[in-house]
C-alpha cells in the first residue's frame, strides 16, 4: 500500500490487461479527440495543434531576428558604412535582441515543451489546454503587433535592457519606449500563462508509476524552467510598470533628483536578465540529455546528477544578478560574492556535460545522424562560451571587457551553443512525431556544417575585436583601428549561418507535412513514451511505466498500449479527459474532465493585445473597452469549463475506480492557484525590495507615516477578510446534498467589499499625511504597493461575482466546489498581501 495517497500499487499487476476491448471504444476516442474544420480550427485547443502553431511562431521570430542581425552585420562589414543610420541601427540592434530573448528564446522552449510533454507523460492533453491556447494567441498577437513597430518607426532604441535614464521620457519622449515596455509585459503573461499550464501538468499529469526518478529529463528539465518563470518573470513585469508608470504619470521611480535611482531599474531587471539565460539553457539541456541517450543508444550516465544538476542551476542563477553590474561601483563585498557566484553557477553545467560525453563515450553505437552532429557542436560550442563565462565572472577582466564585443561572443556562445543548436537537433530528432515524412539527413548534415562553420566565424573573431577595444552597440566605427578584416570576417560568417538557416527551410518546405496521425514513427529509435502511437487524445491507453526507458526496456508496450490494455482505454464520461495522478509517485488520484474547442481563448488574447497597444499610444477608453471584452472571454471560457459533473466516479481499467472533479490539496486546480499566487507574490516581493532599496539610497526624503491606530484597524479588517473567507466555504461544506443558497457567496462578497474598505483607508491615511506619488520616491514607492493590492482587490471583485452567478443558475454544488475553493483561497491572498503592504511602510523606517 502506498504512503502517499492511500493507492494499492498491486492493482498495477493487473496491466497489462488480457481481455480484448470492445468494438467501437478507439472509433468514440477519435470523435470525441476530433479537431474542429476549416476556419473552426482556429478554436483548437489539442497540444498537437498549439503546439505545432508554438513553435512555428517562434521559428518565424527567430528568422526575423535574424535578418535584423544581416542588417547590423552588413553596416558593420566595413568602417564608416551608410547601410543603417545611427537612429535605424539603434531599432535594430534593440529589437534583435529583444525578439531573440523575448519572442524566440523562452517561448520556443516552451513550445516545445507544450507540444513533447503530453507524449512524454502519456496525458491525454496537459491540464489546462484552454490556457495553453490563450498563452500562445497571445504571444502570436501581442508578438507581431510588437515587432511591427519598426515599420512605422516606433521600435524601441534604448536597447534589448532598456536601463533608464536614456529611456526615461526625458531622453525618449516618443512612443519607441512605451512600445517595449507594454509590450514586453504583455507578452510575460503569456511566458506565465505556459509555465502553470507546465508546473500543473509535470506533478500532476504524469502516468501511473512514473514516479519523479523515472521522468524524462526534459520533463525535469521544464519543471525547473516553468519554476524559474515564476520566481523571475514577475520581476520583469514590475520593472516595465514602473517604467511605463514614471513615463505616463511622473511617478519618480528612476529620477536621482526626487529620490529615484537608475541602478533600481537594473537590480529588477537582471534580477530576471540574468536566471533567463538558464531558464533558456535548462530545457534545451533536458533535450540534449535524452537526445544523447538515443544517439548512444544507452540510458544516461549520470541520471540524477543531471537532475540535480538542473535544480542546482535554476538555484544559483538567482544569486548572480549583479554579475552584469560589475561596473557600477557596487561595494567590494557584493562584487567579490557576485564574482564567486558567477563561477559557482558553472560547475552544475559542466556535470551535466561531463555526463553528455560519458553518455556518448560509453553508447553502444554511435551513428553521425543529423541530430548527433548538433547535439556534439552544441556541446563544443557551448564549452567554450561557458569558459569565457568564467572569465567575465573576475571582476578586473569584466571591468577590462564590459560593454566590448567580447560580452557579445560570450553570449552568442552559449546562446547558439546551449539553446539554438539543441533546438536544432531536437527539430531533426522530433520532427517525425508530427510529420508524415522525416527531414533529410544528407540536406541536414550540410545545415548542420553551414551553421557550426558560420557561427565559429562570425563569434569567435568578437572576442579579438572586443580585447582591441570596440564597444557593443555601436553602428558604426573609424578605418585604421586594425578590426576591419575581423569585421568583415564576422559578416561573412553570418551569412554563412543564414545560408544554413535558408536551407533549413528548403528542407522543411520539401520534407514536413504536418499529421497527427500517420507519421514518420521513431526513426532514430528514442526509448521513451512520446514515440508510442498517438491521435489526437494522446494514446490509446495510459500505461504503467517500469523503467525510465519504457520502450528498449519492454518492446511490447506499445501494442498493449494501442490495443487498449492500460488505463482509461475508453472515455467513461463521454467527454475529453485524463488521468490525475500524485506529484511524487504519480499514483492515479482521480479523473479530470478536460475543455474541448473554444473561441473564447483567441477573443481573450486579441483583447489583451488590445487593451496593451491601446495603452501605448494613450487610447484610454479604447483600452478599458479592450480589457473589459477581455475579462468577460475569460470568465466566459470558464464557464463553459466549470460545468457540474453528472458522475461521481468512473471505471479507469482492469476494475480500478476513481473520482471525478476532486477539490483540495489533490486538485490540479489547487495546484495551479498556488502557481499563480507565488507569481503576484514575487512582484510583491520585488515592490517591496524596491520601497527599502530606495529608501537606502535616499533616507532623507522620507517622511512620517500616519498614525498606528489606522494602521491596526487596516490590520483588523485584513484578518476579518481572513474570517470572511474560510467562512464561505465552511458554510458550503455544512449544506452538503443541499442548494448552496446565498449564504456562502454572500460572505466572499463581503470579504471583497472589507479589503476594499481597507484599501481606501490605506489611501487616505497617506495622503493625509501629505505624501503624493509625484513628489518623491517614497511617494511613487508607497502608492505603488497600493496600486498592486489595488489589483488584487479588483480581482477578487470580479471572482465574488462569478460565485455569485454559478450559485444563481444553481451550479454552487455542495459540499466541495472547485469555485469556491478558488475564489475563497484567492481572497484570503488578497488580505495577507493587504496586511503586508500596510505594515512595510508605516513600521519601516517608522517616524
Amino acid at each position: 500500500m502506498s504512503s502517499e495517497t492511500g493507492f494499492d500499487t498491486r492493482l498495477y499487476e493487473r496491466f497489462p490487461t488480457s481481455e480484448p476491448r470492445p468494438e467501437g471504444e478507439l472509433e468514440e476516442l477519435q470523435r470525441i479527440w476530433a479537431a474542429p474544420r476549416g476556419l473552426k480550427l482556429l478554436t483548437a485547443v489539442n497540444n498537437n495543434y498549439v503546439g505545432f502553431w508554438y513553435v512555428a511562431t517562434s521559428l518565424l521570430f527567430f528568422l526575423l531576428a535574424g535578418i535584423l542581425a544581416l542588417g547590423m552585420r552588413v553596416q558593420l562589414a566595413a568602417p564608416m558604412q551608410e547601410f543603417l543610420d545611427q537612429e535605424t541601427y539603434n531599432q535594430f540592434f534593440t529589437m534583435h535582441g529583444t525578439v531573440m530573448m523575448f519572442l524566440f528564446a523562452v517561448p520556443a522552449v516552451e513550445a516545445i515543451g507544450i507540444m513533447l510533454l503530453p507524449q512524454m507523460l502519456a496525458a491525454r492533453d496537459l491540464p489546462f489546454p484552454r490556457l495553453s491556447a490563450y498563452a500562445f494567441w497571445a504571444y502570436l498577437v501581442g508578438g507581431l503587433a510588437f515587432f511591427c513597430s519598426i515599420f512605422v518607426g516606433l521600435a524601441p532604441d534604448g536597447g534589448w535592457f532598456m536601463y533608464p535614464p536614456l529611456t526615461s521620457k526625458a531622453f525618449s519622449p516618443g512612443l519607441n519606449a512605451d512600445f517595449w515596455l507594454l509590450g514586453i509585459g504583455f507578452i510575460e503573461i503569456s511566458a506565465i500563462a505556459g509555465a502553470v499550464e507546465i508546473i500543473v501538468g509535470v506533478l500532476k499529469t504524469r502516468a501511473p508509476n512514473m514516479t519523479l526518478d523515472r521522468m524524462p529529463m526534459f520533463a525535469w528539465a521544464m519543471l525547473v524552467f516553468a519554476v524559474m518563470i515564476v520566481v523571475a518573470f514577475p520581476s520583469v513585469i514590475l520593472c516595465t510598470l514602473l517604467l511605463e508608470i514614471e513615463r505616463a504619470f511622473n511617478w519618480p521611480f528612476f529620477d536621482p533628483t526626487r529620490g529615484g535611482d537608475p541602478l533600481l531599474w537594473q537590480h529588477l531587471f537582471w534580477f530576471f536578465g540574468h536566471p533567463e539565460v538558464y531558464i533558456i539553457f535548462i530545457p534545451a539541456a533536458g533535450l540534449m540529455s535524452m537526445m544523447v541517450a538515443t544517439v548512444a543508444r544507452t540510458e544516461l550516465v549520470g541520471y540524477r546528477l543531471n537532475v540535480l544538476a538542473l535544480v542546482a542551476t535554476g538555484f544559483i542563477s538567482f544569486g548572480v544578478w549583479a554579475h552584469h553590474m560589475f561596473a557600477t561601483d557596487m561595494p567590494r563585498v557584493s562584487s567579490g560574492y557576485f564574482s564567486a557566484a558567477s563561477m559557482a553557477v558553472s560547475l552544475p553545467a559542466g556535470i551535466q556535460v561531463f555526463c553528455w560525453i560519458a553518455t556518448l563515450a560509453s553508447g553502444k553505437v554511435l551513428k553521425w545522424s543529423t541530430p548527433a552532429l548538433f547535439v556534439v557542436g552544441s556541446i563544443v560550442t557551448f564549452t567554450m562560451g561557458g569558459l569565457t563565462g568564467v572569465m567575465l565572472g573576475m571582476v578586473p577582466f569584466d571591468w577590462q571587457v564590459h560593454d566590448t564585443y567580447f560580452v557579445v561572443a560570450h553570449l552568442h556562445y552559449v546562446l547558439i551553443g546551449g539553446m539554438v543548436f539543441p533546438m536544432f537537433a531536437a527539430l531533426y530528432y522530433w520532427t517525425p512525431m508530427t510529420s508524415r515524412k522525416p527531414l533529410s539527413e544528407r540536406l541536414g548534415r550540410w545545415v548542420f556544417w553551414l551553421m557550426f562553420t558560420g557561427m565559429h566565424v562570425t563569434f569567435l573573431p568578437m572576442h579579438l575585436t572586443g580585447l582591441m577595444g570596440m564597444p557593443r552597440r555601436v553602428y558604426t566605427y573609424l578605418p585604421g583601428r586594425e578590426i576591419d578584416l575581423l569585421n568583415l570576417t564576422s559578416t561573412i560568417g553570418a551569412f554563412t549561418i543564414a545560408a544554413g538557416v535558408l536551407l533549413f527551410l528548403f528542407d522543411l518546405a520539401r520534407n514536413f507535412r504536418f499529421t497527427t496521425e500517420h507519421d514518420a514513427g521513431n526513426v532514430y529509435g528514442g526509448g521513451t513514451l512520446e514515440w508510442l502511437p498517438t491521435g489526437l487524445y494522446s494514446v490509446r491507453s495510459i500505461p504503467v511505466v517500469r523503467s525510465r526507458d519504457p520502450l528498449w526496456d519492454d518492446p511490447s508496450i506499445s501494442g498493449d498500449v494501442e490495443e487498449g490494455r492500460y488505463f482509461l482505454p475508453n472515455a467513461p464520461t463521454g467527454t475529453r479527459e485524463t488521468l490525475i495522478t500524485s506529484p511524487i509517485k504519480a499514483e492515479p488520484e482521480y479523473i479530470q474532465l478536460m475543455p474541448g474547442p473554444s473561441p473564447w481563448p483567441l477573443a481573450a488574447a486579441v483583447f489583451t493585445a488590445g487593451f496593451f497597444l491601446a495603452l501605448t499610444v494613450q487610447a484610454y477608453a479604447f483600452g478599458v473597452f479592450s480589457g473589459v471584452l477581455a475579462v468577460l472571454s475569460v470568465l466566459r471560457w470558464l464557464w463553459e469549463t466549470d460545468r457540474p459533473v453528472k458522475m461521481s466516479e468512473a471505471d479507469v481499467g482492469a476494475g480500478i475506480v476513481l473520482p471525478i472533479a476532486i477539490t483540495g490539496p489533490r486538485s490540479h486546480g489547487w495546484w495551479a492557484l498556488n502557481v499563480l499566487m507565488v507569481v503576484i507574490g514575487m512582484i510583491g516581493v520585488m515592490a517591496i525590495f524596491a520601497y527599502l532599496y530606495l529608501y537606502g539610497i535616499h533616507p532623507e526624503v522620507w517622511s512620517a507615516p500616519p498614525a498606528l491606530g489606522q494602521t491596526a484597524l487596516i490590520v483588523a479588517l485584513n484578518v476579518l477578510v481572513l474570517g470572511l473567507s474560510w467562512g464561505g466555504r465552511k458554510w458550503l461544506e455544512k449544506r452538503a446534498g443541499q442548494y448552496a443558497n446565498d449564504g456562502p457567496w454572500a460572505l466572499e462578497m463581503l470579504g471583497t467589499a472589507v479589503l476594499a474598505g481597507a484599501l481606501y483607508l490605506d489611501i487616505s491615511g497617506w495622503l493625509g499625511t501629505g505624501l503624493q506619488p509625484t513628489a518623491s520616491g517614497m511617494g511613487a514607492t508607497v502608492f505603488m504597493l497600493m496600486a498592486l493590492q489595488g489589483q488584487v482587490v479588483a480581482v477578487s471583485l470580479v471572482m465574488a461575482i462569478y460565485l455569485a452567478f454559478r450559485e444563481a443558475r444553481g451550479l454552487l454544488t455542495t459540499p466541495r466546489n472547485v469555485t469556491m475553493d478558488v475564489v475563497a483561497r484567492f481572497i484570503a491572498y488578497s488580505a495577507l498581501q493587504g496586511i503586508v503592504f500596510a505594515l512595510v511602510p508605516r513600521l519601516f523606517p517608522g517616524s
